[in-house]
């Protein structure tokens, strides 16, 4: 059996450990997030594996979409032998563009990945302008 170690990794692993790995309300940890557009809306899902669904908070404010969650602590009373996955608050913004219908996000949350899609405003999306081609116009602007 090959095993194959990353000494930055383990680095790492040992300064959240030391520092603490809990995410607090102060200090909440980050989580991991994909975006992109998918024809007349905005799409973003976040990795919240573990995250009971009821700890998820989403709030708008303007035009900034704020994204909570918690993980609990380990429990028992055992020995740890590698506690890796993150704990505690989670949260994460995203500025939304004026091009965006904050009022018609719908957001969903299946195998640990919260969905979030954002539909195109109506005032964004392209539309043909028509032109008046009547001949009174013409007069008076050449008059």
């Amino acid at each position: 059996m090959l095993v194959r170690t990353d000494p930055f990794r383990e680095l790492d692993r040992l300064s959240q450990q030391v520092l603490g790995t809990l995410g607090t309300v102060a200090r909440p940890s980050g989580m991991p997030i994909d975006a992109w557009r998918e024809g007349e809306e905005f799409v973003a899902e976040f990795d919240l594996p573990g995250v009971d669904p009821a700890t998820v908070d989403l709030d708008v404010e303007r035009n900034v979409l704020t994204v909570r969650a918690q993980r609990p602590a380990l429990k028992g009373n055992g020995e740890v032998l590698v506690a890796e996955r993150p704990r505690g608050v989670f949260s994460r913004q995203l500025i939304l563009g004026d091009n965006l219908d904050t009022e018609k996000i719908t957001a969903s949350y299946h195998a640990g990945v919260l969905t979030l899609r954002i539909p195109v405003a109506e005032k964004a999306k392209p539309r043909k302008i028509a032109i008046d081609t009547s001949s009174d116009d013409r007069q008076s602007i050449h008059a």
